[in-house]
């Protein structure tokens, strides 16, 4: 059966977390399926982005990162953090006008620690997922980000993982908040891929980034954002308004599971992702 976005479309880490991230082996190219082509993005989509849509984005992260510096002084659970982090994706979500249909979800027990391995196509992705996953969560992230005004700080605060790709051993401290938090029932969100994909295609997963998951034994559960790419890809302030979509898949257990592992894991995990993605 088809979706409903499909009905409008016709680092390995070895032993521990010392070690250096390495991309798991390459996924067959396949060119992403989810444009639509009667759907056209010309100068006035272009004019409404640029002084209507960016503006406002902009004005949400600055007014929601300011009112977020208080709040969160005290707050050293980031519990509080990530309401203002939902508070500023569900504003953006209902600024640029693209509904979001989610599949799957129904299906996991959310009150049980998972780590989430999501496809990243775009700067949106993020918003969508604070706003459609409805519990507490972290998101590992790169450490480049905290060099941006106000996202960085909100990033630090509210206890989300920061992974230094280029020294892994400084991300020790975080990763083992990380694992404390998962074996304490605190979700984490990653983005296997090592960044946003620059043409639409899944890239190869990094083994490494499933680490956490096997030394909290816990599952993990594949999530494919459609149509995220289509609505604002790298390199451009551009966002062309469309459905979207957040399919989630059944989860893939670590049970028993070892760092020898990794490799097989990270195989496993991105071909269900792909599966969701490419249907």
């Amino acid at each position: 059966m088809k979706s409903s976005v499909d009905h409008v479309e016709s680092g390995q880490y070895e032993s521990g977390p010392q070690a250096v991230p390495v991309a798991s082996s390459l996924a067959p190219t396949r060119f992403s399926p989810h444009a639509i082509p009667r759907l056209k993005h010309g100068w006035l989509s272009r004019l409404r982005s640029y002084f209507v849509l960016d503006p406002l984005i902009w004005l949400y992260t600055l007014v929601m990162g300011l009112l977020a510096i208080p709040g969160g002084v005290f707050d050293r659970s980031g519990r509080r953090l990530h309401w203002f982090s939902y508070a500023w994706s569900w504003l953006i979500m209902k600024t640029i006008w693209s509904p979001v249909k989610v599949i799957g979800l129904d299906k996991i027990d959310t009150s049980k620690s998972h780590v989430y391995a999501v496809n990243h196509a775009s700067a949106l992705d993020i918003p969508v997922l604070y706003t459609y996953l409805p519990f507490q969560f972290r998101i590992a992230f790169k450490k480049e980000l905290l060099a941006y005004p106000v996202v960085g700080w909100q990033l630090k605060r509210s206890g989300q993982v920061c992974i230094d790709q280029q020294n892994p051993s400084h991300s020790i401290s975080s990763i083992r908040a990380a694992l404390k938090g998962l074996k304490a029932g605190l979700p984490l969100v990653i983005y296997p891929e090592g960044g946003r994909t620059p043409d639409g295609e899944i890239k190869p997963f990094l083994s490494g980034a499933f680490f956490l998951a096997i030394k909290a034994q816990v599952d993990i559960v594949p999530v494919a954002l459609v149509g995220t790419y289509e609505l604002l890809p790298m390199n451009t302030y551009h966002i062309k308004c469309r459905p979207l979509e957040m399919r989630v898949g059944e989860p893939i257990s670590t049970t028993g599971l070892t760092m020898k592992d990794l490799e097989s894991l990270s195989a496993r995990v991105q071909k269900s992702v792909e599966d969701l993605y490419y249907r």
